[in-house]
């Protein structure tokens, strides 16, 4: 049955400040782990709120209703020479950290001309920064934490002249070097007298994790003969992870890294082989030449995924079953193992955000990030118990994927991608569990699943437990994948943010609402789920404020939806939105202001803050032109920012 939601939208618009819990519920950070509980002021959800919805008495509330955004916006940069940041006037960016930059005490200093070997990269930041989270320490947790940030993938400017081919191989020392510089940083950070936020260097937390740091395979798969390799017998060690984009955390405080495009690190030149093996075909492993990246396969066997009946368990076709999966760490243990949980399924994650019911049932939601593919959430079969240490780590190692199914008529459901459900049985191609799981594509394929226009981050609103995803963009809409109401737009360039409310404001529910909270790219690009253009006093978006390709979503903990963007700012199609941005939208108003600007050929992506969120970190991937680095003079280098209100307020105010 079908909430009429105008009434309730109507109470909630009329306050001034924020969204209020009508439940009366008291806040979670009793429940939270110490090391969580400064981060997790208003930050994680509480039941009740009702979904945000149109009609006459809610206009009239939004017209009487505070802005959550305090900051004046500025316009797009379309300067093609633009090399710097630019952030809203009363508020001010630095380069904090940058690829290169020393993690370990005894890392040399980075040369200018990329010259560094790989065991130097081993001890330095990686780069492409990506997805990232403060983790605070309890006694200060205002002014003293710990950064973890992802390193994705890298460029050709890694070596001093760019990426070699040798006889039709890589150089061992640029494929090492390649591998050390993806995986995650994890650097202590602290204010200093002045109050200003710096480094820790030497540190004891801080840690460098790569494609050739030894991890642990739990759960399900963990021993299954499809994990096991001739250099991996047992199928419960993994060499490494890789191309890590977003990321998310756990209510025990440990860090989510996602693997996203794994699939292109691979290769399996059995034509046949690959036809018929669905965990490679059905995520794009290559069939022919070189591996889609950078080619490790020509100096690592382990990448070349051909069956080789010689060895032991057909070689190392069964490597890129060992990735595409969450990855936990602790950044508190530089000594832990991290450990890749195969519960969560496997496919081209890009994020793994927690939503956390009052009586410890919890939600983790991903987005596959590939045109046509599909949202998930994993509900563990446990409830997460504060304190509980050992007990709580096991938690993710069991319980239930879904896949969604997004309606016409503005509902949808949840699919359970579990063995002997939805048609996911041995007939059709699953023996077990575990061909579900490892196959999580293909399960949600015969599911039913609604294909989305590139699913990426996830963002669960601090007091609601609303839950938005952005849909980046996806040229093949209307022609390979046909329009449906989520997915509106046949050649979506653009792309779009859904959100969703789960029935009864419970995490673990089958059953939710949705809608479209915003079309980018259009003037006033605002619609409801069929498609109807909204009421001009409920958008609040200008055309001045325009942008293209939502990526990066995250809440702060007054309920401000932060958007980042990433698209090619050298197309003509996107010349008028200017560079990359981070832009700030209320979700009441549906107002969007345009926050920061990017350099020019960059991605806006991560992004964190302190708990008082007085200062806010950000990501800016691959710069191009004159971008200065953290030393303020080198090339252009990935880097993470660091935002603060010159007043010293709250970052959004």
């Amino acid at each position: 049955m079908k909430q009429d939601f105008n009434d309730f939208h109507a109470r909630l618009a009329a306050h001034d400040d924020r969204a209020i819990n009508p439940s009366g519920n008291a806040p979670l950070r009793e429940l939270i782990d110490p090391r969580r509980r400064g981060l997790l002021k208003g930050s994680l959800g509480l039941a009740g709120l009702a979904f945000l919805g149109g009609g006459l008495s809610a206009c009239k509330a939004v017209a009487q209703r505070k802005s959550l955004l305090g900051f004046e916006a500025i316009p797009p940069q379309l300067d093609p020479a633009f090399d710097s940041v630019q952030v809203a006037p009363g508020y001010s960016a630095r380069v904090f950290f940058s690829w290169g930059d020393p993690v370990l005490a005894d890392a040399p200093a980075w040369k200018a001309d990329a010259s560094d070997d790989w065991q130097a990269q081993l001890m330095q930041a990686g780069d492409n920064h990506d997805g990232m989270h403060f983790f605070p320490f309890p006694d200060a947790p205002d002014d003293h934490g710990l950064l973890v940030i992802n390193h994705e993938y890298v460029n050709p400017p890694l070596h001093p002249h760019g990426m070699n081919l040798v006889d039709g191989k890589r150089p061992l020392a640029e494929v090492r070097k390649e591998q050390a510089a993806h995986g995650v940083s994890v650097i202590e950070v602290r204010k200093d007298v002045q109050g200003r936020w710096q480094r820790v260097l030497p540190s004891r937390y801080n840690r460098r994790i790569s494609t050739l740091t030894p991890m642990a395979l739990a759960g399900p798969l963990a021993g299954h003969a499809l994990m096991k390799t001739v250099t991996d017998p047992s199928g419960r060690e993994v060499l490494g992870t890789l191309n890590n984009c977003s990321s998310g955390f756990t209510p025990w405080g440990t860090y989510l890294a996602c693997e996203e495009n794994w699939h292109n690190y691979f290769v399996n030149h059995d034509p046949d082989d690959l036809t018929a093996r669905a965990s490679h075909n059905r995520y794009g492993i290559a069939g022919s030449g070189l591996s889609k990246n950078y080619g490790w396969e020509t100096a690592d066997p382990r990448f070349d995924a051909t069956p080789d009946p010689r060895q032991p368990h057909g070689g190392h076709v069964h490597e890129p079953h060992r990735f595409g999966w969450v990855v936990e760490i602790d950044p508190f243990d530089p000594a832990s193992t991290p450990v890749k949980r195969t519960a969560f399924g496997r496919y081209c994650r890009e994020c793994s955000v927690l939503s956390l019911g009052e009586d410890g049932r919890m939600a983790f939601y991903s987005g596959d990030d590939t045109k046509g593919e599909y949202v998930y959430k994993f509900v563990p079969a446990g409830r997460y118990v504060p304190g509980a240490d050992q007990s709580n780590r096991r938690l993710l190692d069991s319980g239930t994927l879904y896949v969604a199914r997004f309606d016409a008529d503005g509902s949808g459901e949840w699919l359970a991608l579990e063995h002997g459900r939805n048609g996911l049985t041995a007939e059709n191609g699953f023996p077990g569990q575990a061909e579900v799981l490892l196959n999580a594509r293909v399960a949600a394929d015969r599911a039913g699943a609604t294909p989305m226009d590139r699913p990426e981050w996830v963002a669960v609103h601090p007091h609601s437990r609303e839950v938005y995803v952005t849909l980046t963009n996806n040229d093949e809409r209307g022609g390979r994948q046909p329009l449906d109401k989520a997915n509106p737009r046949p050649h979506n360039l653009h792309g779009q943010i859904v959100r969703w409310r789960e029935e009864g404001g419970d995490p673990t529910a089958t059953r939710f609402q949705w809608d479209i909270f915003l079309l980018a790219g259009e003037p006033q690009g605002v619609r409801d789920a069929a498609g109807r253009p909204l009421a001009a006093n409920l958008i609040g978006t200008i055309e001045g404020d325009r942008f293209s390709s939502p990526d990066g979503l995250a809440f702060d903990g007054e309920g401000r939806l932060w958007i980042e963007t990433d698209y090619g700012d050298d197309e003509p199609v996107m010349q008028a939105m200017g560079t990359n941005q981070l832009l700030c939208a209320d979700p009441v108003t549906r107002e969007v202001r345009r926050f920061l600007v990017g350099p020019r050929g960059c991605e806006i992506t991560g992004i964190t803050w302190s708990p008082d969120y007085r200062a806010m970190w950000i990501n800016v991937q691959h710069p191009e032109l004159s971008f200065p680095a953290s030393d303020g003079k080198t090339r252009p280098r990935s880097s993470t920012l660091l935002i603060t209100k010159d007043d010293g307020g709250v970052i959004g105010t």
